[in-house]
């Protein structure tokens, strides 16, 4: 057994069976291996951006890690981005990536780079094998460093002697260590915060945003008239009909203020601190009051579910009757506007849909808006690194079968990553991609007068998509994916029902 395949034994071993990849010369004894050894989807993406991307979105919904196979230090650089969009959202990964032969690094090839270096800002654990007969126990040590709460990324560097090597040894699955308990101390003290009748809020993310999180939350709200809030981005969020509604804190300055003003005490349930997504001249930094105290019930890596019931037990809170949800709409007609496509997706959406918003300025009031839609998940980007939506929507997919899977994606950012369209393609995957089309950066055409600037027309050029447009029906159709263009509410009811009759990817171009 040579090392690549005591490696992919390995990843198979510890419950990590798909892999996303884009692979080069130095991966060859991987990808071989992954071939002679059953077991393991391999799903290609034709750009790194678009592996790691996905391997998120697979993360996100498996709830386990998928791998990424990466070409040497410049195939990391290319999934960085992803990277660290999955780093913010706790989402694990076991990247793979390939290396020069250890004896062949000295001599400065054109593709030797500091791998390490540049892994290490996204990365909870690095590790550079350097024996074929220990490529196993480094898998196994990746596995474990992925899956420990609330999910990690784990890069194992694969050189490529390490890998032909014979002397390959299946490394010993290691159980991950569980998420800790929040200490009843700090239980008891903010249910006697939440008892003493000042406002406060509970910021809630990760598993706090699950179906039963947000219900031992809303007990908690019912209790004490505590409000509920989501932070600004995250990972998902349970939604819908029959779900506890839960708005987020918005990302202009602004309206953040004015929904997290008067509060003197901010409880932190997995979550960060409200601040503003940038500096700008004149506005504050952080989004709630500065005489309020901020309190954490628990960290990102803690049992969150555990620690609201046991604040729930604490409090003596009851089980609470959820709001009434509003009945579902009337697809909706006329031009499009983001409170129209809001509507129809309520009421077209299916059930168990998965939505992934990348929808960016058009799309800021679209989740709150579809309260009422079946019940569903909502993905967000959760580092704010644009071009994520497509290769997320594509890994979600493979991380969902069955369930189909709705991207709402922003022209400007879908250039970034969009060879996602041809392996949604290549795997059939069950992905309607609505892509809104207004052929500009319309977040920096705010960002823009946010900033106090005064564009002119070489600024304003530079926010343009104009000239030529983007046919995104042809460019969809050229990597596999059928697609047609709506430039009114009623051709996009039939278009979207169209795609939900069919398998397969479909994209909308929705003029707006």
């Amino acid at each position: 057994m040579n090392g690549a395949e005591s490696l992919v034994h390995t990843l198979l071993k510890g419950g990590v069976d798909t892999c996303f990849a884009n692979p080069g010369t130095s991966e060859m004894h991987f990808v071989a291996a992954l071939d002679r050894i059953p077991g393991m989807r391999c799903v290609l993406g034709l750009f790194e951006g678009v592996v790691t991307g996905a391997a998120d979105g697979y993360a996100r919904m498996a709830g386990k890690p998928a791998a990424t196979l990466l070409h040497c230090g410049p195939g990391l650089a290319n999934g960085l981005a992803n990277l660290h969009n999955a780093r913010r959202a706790g989402s694990p990964i076991v990247n793979i990536v390939g290396d020069q032969a250890t004896y062949h690094r000295p001599l400065d090839a054109p593709l030797t780079a500091d791998t390490e270096g540049w892994a290490r800002p996204v990365s909870s654990f690095v590790r550079t094998a350097t024996r074929a007969a220990e490529v196993g126990a480094d898998a196994a040590a990746a596995i474990r460093a992925a899956r420990t709460p609330p999910g990690q990324i784990a890069t194992l560097i694969l050189p490529a002697d390490t890998a032909w090597n014979e002397g390959g040894v299946i490394g010993e699955t290691l159980p991950p260590p569980p998420a800790p308990r929040v200490d009843q101390g700090v239980v008891t003290s903010i249910a006697r915060t939440l008892r003493g009748n000042e406002p406060a809020i509970l910021v809630l993310a990760g598993e706090a945003l699950s179906a039963a999180g947000l219900a031992l939350a809303h007990r908690i709200r019912a209790a004490t008239g505590t409000r509920l809030i989501a932070q600004m981005s995250n990972a998902r969020i349970a939604h819908g009909a029959g779900r506890v509604p839960i708005d987020r804190v918005p990302y202009p300055v602004e309206s953040a203020l004015a929904a997290l003003g008067g509060l003197k005490h901010i409880v932190l349930v997995g979550a960060v601190k409200p601040v503003a997504f940038f500096a700008y001249p004149g506005k504050p930094g952080h989004l709630f009051p500065a005489d309020a105290t901020v309190h954490v019930l628990a960290r990102p890596e803690q049992d969150l579910p555990e620690a609201l019931a046991r604040l729930a037990e604490e409090l003596g809170a009851p089980e609470a009757p959820l709001p009434e949800t509003k009945p579902r709409p009337a697809p909706a007609k006329g031009r499009p506007t983001s409170e129209a496509v809001a509507q129809s997706l309520s009421a077209l959406l299916p059930d168990q849909a998965v939505i992934v918003d990348e929808s960016v300025s058009f799309g800021r009031n679209l989740f709150s808006d579809t309260a009422s839609a079946a019940p569903h998940d909502w993905l967000q980007i959760s580092g704010g690194a644009i071009g994520h939506g497509m290769p997320l929507a594509t890994g979600a997919a493979v991380g969902a079968p069955g369930r189909r899977v709705i991207g709402l994606e922003a022209d400007g950012s879908a250039m970034y990553t969009i060879q996602a369209l041809w392996t949604q393609a290549r795997e059939r995957l069950d992905v309607t991609t609505i892509l809104l089309s207004n052929r500009k950066y319309a977040i920096l055409l705010n960002e823009l007068a946010n900033v106090g600037a005064n564009p002119g027309r070489t600024a304003l050029d530079m926010l343009d998509l104009s000239n030529p447009d983007l046919d995104w029906p042809r460019i969809a159709g050229g990597l596999g994916v059928e697609a047609a263009r709506a430039e009114t509410m009623e051709r996009f009811a039939d278009l979207f029902s169209h795609s939900l009759s069919r398998s397969g990817p479909f994209l909308i171009e929705l003029i707006i």
